[in-house]
């Protein structure tokens, strides 16, 4: 998988599975831009990869995307790859769930992702050529107790990139999902280790996946041995859910 000087623009980029995506493609060759609202973990990402670009950006400021992908697309003369990782949860059940709560999980994560490709595909369109992967979540398929604003919001990102795939196939820009399952990550080393074994002996593989298990994924998807993919969802779960 030959990404070498490919323009890739990921959010999300301080947690788990957004530090092994910048670790996978800074390998693979490509320029890299990460963004997240972390300024201490950004910092850290930029001692460790020095040759990267980092930038802080907060993606519920809807108003401000446009001219952050403006900002990034001339920095980089073009982006070849967006990669939409970032999201939030705000759990509670349905019943004591608030509408706020709710409008922040669907605006950061669906509206956000939704803006961020529309004005990256503006950009792409001049290129003739991209890659979009939006990062989705098993529950958006099986939906879970708690979850059901986080749940919606994964969902409709699934829905929503088969739209943008049958619009922009013709155009040489491919749109997919990757949808992560329970991944090893800081918020799941902080579970307990009963309720632990509890979730993986509900996993065929018997364990959790990494987040390089979901960034070889999406370095597939994003290199030129996907190009006649477009408009899937692949699944990272150890078998938790087959589609």
């Amino acid at each position: 998988m030959n990404l070498k000087n490919k323009k890739v623009l990921i959010t999300g980029a301080t947690g788990g599975i957004g530090q092994s995506l910048v670790d996978k493609f800074n390998n693979f060759g490509a320029t890299v831009v990460a963004t997240g609202t972390n300024e201490e973990k950004l910092k850290n990402l930029k001692t460790q990869y020095d040759n990267i670009i980092v930038e802080k950006f907060k993606l519920d400021e809807h108003s401000n995307i446009e001219g952050f992908i403006d900002k990034i697309d001339k920095q980089l003369e073009g982006i070849d790859i967006l990669i939409n990782n970032a999201g939030i949860t705000l759990d509670n059940l349905s019943i004591r769930l608030s509408e706020e709560n709710w409008k922040k999980v669907l605006d950061i994560n669906l509206t956000s992702t939704f803006l961020m490709c529309k004005f990256t595909i503006k950009k792409m369109l001049k290129k003739k050529q991209g890659k979009i992967i939006n990062i989705t979540s098993i529950v958006g398929h099986t939906g879970n107790l708690g979850q059901a604003n986080y749940s919606a919001s994964k969902a409709g990102i699934v829905a929503f990139s088969k739209s943008l795939a049958i619009e922009y196939a013709k155009k040489n820009i491919n749109i997919n999902c990757v949808s992560p399952g329970f991944i090893k990550t800081d918020m799941t080393d902080k579970i307990s280790e009963e309720f632990k074994k509890t979730l993986i002996s509900k996993i065929p593989s018997g364990s959790l996946g990494t987040g390089e298990d979901v960034s070889n994924c999406v370095a597939f998807l994003a290199s030129e041995m996907a190009n006649y993919i477009n408009g899937e969802t692949i699944h990272v779960n150890g078998g938790m859910y087959m589609a």
